[in-house]
């Protein structure tokens, strides 16, 4: 389930993207796993045309994937750029670097996709919406973000600012410098007795 629909979203966007297809030809035939700790692994490999796939053998893959499955809501919300820089690659490093190469800048045309269904006009108009929407829904999380750390700091002080937390640090160090100074005074009044 989860391989079939990783292989035909990836060989969705490789239809749209010409150059990464003409990057992944020359190491067709080629293996790969990409393992997603500790739900799945997907195999595949690299067909003639560019796309991926399915692939299953005894054999090992020629390159791994490896990423966690706590970093996929960052590949959701970050895209695919993103969520690269906490994948390990392991294995035929000019195939790898090519795999990289191809996941890192692969993009999703939606525009292309919905014009399919809507129309040119339409399917921008949708697009540029949904910029607008997603942009302003990130700005109101900073917003609240940051009202919610003022709030935090200044006016229910459940968190340390970084101005006062030098001040604190030097309370902290002389309270344990006290507490060890009464520890030896008691330890040398326990052994007078």
């Amino acid at each position: 389930m989860i391989s079939s629909l990783f292989l035909s979203a990836t060989n969705h966007l490789l239809s749209q993207a010409g150059w990464a297809r003409q990057r992944l030809q020359p190491h067709a035939g080629r293996t790969a796993r990409l393992a997603l700790a500790p739900v799945a692994e997907i195999d595949f490999s690299v067909a003639a045309d560019g796309h991926l796939a399915e692939w299953s053998g005894e054999d090992a893959p020629e390159v791994t994937l490896r990423l966690a499955v706590a970093d996929l809501p960052r590949l959701l919300a970050d895209g695919l750029e993103s969520a690269m820089r906490h994948v390990r690659i392991e294995g035929n490093a000019e195939f790898a670097e090519a795999l990289g190469f191809v996941f890192r800048h692969l993009r999703w045309d939606a525009e292309e996709d919905l014009s399919r269904v809507f129309g040119d006009i339409a399917a921008h108009r949708l697009v540029e919406g949904g910029r607008k929407v997603v942009d302003e829904g990130r700005r109101s999380i900073a917003r609240a973000g940051g009202s919610l750390a003022e709030y935090l700091t200044e006016e229910s002080p459940l968190l340390v600012t970084r101005k006062a937390l030098p001040g604190y640090m030097e309370e902290l160090v002389a309270l344990r410098d006290a507490v060890a100074r009464l520890d030896k005074r008691v330890a040398r009044l326990e052994k007078g007795r």
